[in-house]
């Protein structure tokens, strides 16, 4: 291999310069690019009705449990749809990165996000009917 096409060593082999960032430097940029995915996720309507349900359900949550574990399950299970919708959200773009034409592994893998979406909100109206009931019965 020619001396001109050997891969750069070091810093120089990492063309983001956005690796190269630590401390608090890091974390300022880290917390930027967080809002920056969240303003991306409100475009999409599946967040965005996620986001207002969760907004209502949290102060619901922290005032239907009646101890520190039954806030934090209730309160847990309305943010774990938001993380997997997220995550979900993110599978979605990369696949339509790669091309918008059908593929079986495109299709399965935007399938895989969808049923863990899936699961959560089963998780979230699980623990919830189950506190509901509890708080509820005689």
């Amino acid at each position: 291999m020619p001396v001109s096409q050997t891969p750069p060593t070091g810093q120089e082999a990492d063309p983001n310069p956005q690796k190269r960032r630590t401390g608090l430097h890091r974390v300022w940029h880290a917390t930027l690019y967080s809002m920056a995915g969240l303003r991306a996720a409100w475009t999409e309507a599946a967040f965005r009705q996620e986001a207002v349900a969760a907004i209502l359900l949290l102060p619901m949550g922290l005032w239907l449990g009646q101890n520190w574990v039954e806030r934090a399950l209730l309160t847990g299970s309305v943010l774990l749809v938001l993380i997997v919708e997220l995550l979900n959200s993110g599978i979605e773009a990369s696949i339509d990165r790669v091309g918008l034409q059908w593929h079986a592994l495109s299709k399965r893998a935007k399938d895989l996000g969808s049923a863990a979406v899936l699961l959560s909100l089963l998780l979230w109206f699980g623990t919830w009917a189950g506190a509901l009931w509890q708080r509820i019965s005689p």
